[in-house]
């Protein structure tokens, strides 16, 4: 399925994506190890018996990776030219293993892009959400996203 345009994109619109992750204690493990964050608090159950959660909590940036990648199928798949990075990330609730995270986008605005006339820059609101309907990710998000004017160009110039 793919993305949606630039001109497609409306401020204050809301997309429930329909994906949804249980997260696993391998995700956590994995994710922790491959990218050298040894924390004890994300790898080490006996540590994480004595902190405030008593158990290991799942890697905050596994979950912005998941929230956002969730949120591609029904927002920048094949119409992104690039992420121009996250305004402000929070992660309010923690995860645990087992917890089943879904995505929320809200719309927050859109522009025509300065400098490059096939592309606009929308800004994204991407919530991850638990099956206790808190929020555990927060994270706003810039994209750079073509116009689909521009890739009707592309298509005829192609044939």
């Amino acid at each position: 399925m793919p993305g949606l345009y630039f001109e497609e994109f409306e401020p204050g619109a809301v997309i429930e994506h329909a994906t949804r992750r249980t997260v696993t204690e391998a995700d956590n493990v994995l994710f922790s190890t491959l990218t050298l964050n040894l924390a004890p608090l994300h790898l080490d159950a006996e540590y994480s018996k004595n902190t405030i959660f008593g158990q290991r909590l799942v890697n905050s940036l596994f979950i912005l990776g998941l929230v956002s990648g969730v949120t591609v199928p029904d927002t920048t798949q094949g119409t992104t030219l690039g992420n121009l990075g996250f305004q402000e990330v929070k992660f309010p609730n923690p995860v645990f293993h087992g917890d089943t995270i879904r995505a929320r986008t809200e719309i927050v605005s859109k522009r025509e892009s300065r400098s490059r006339g096939d592309s606009g820059i929308v800004v994204f609101r991407h919530l991850g959400i638990n099956q206790r309907d808190e929020i555990v990710c927060d994270a706003t998000r810039v994209g750079l996203m073509l116009k689909r004017s521009a890739a009707d160009q592309a298509a005829t110039a192609a044939s």
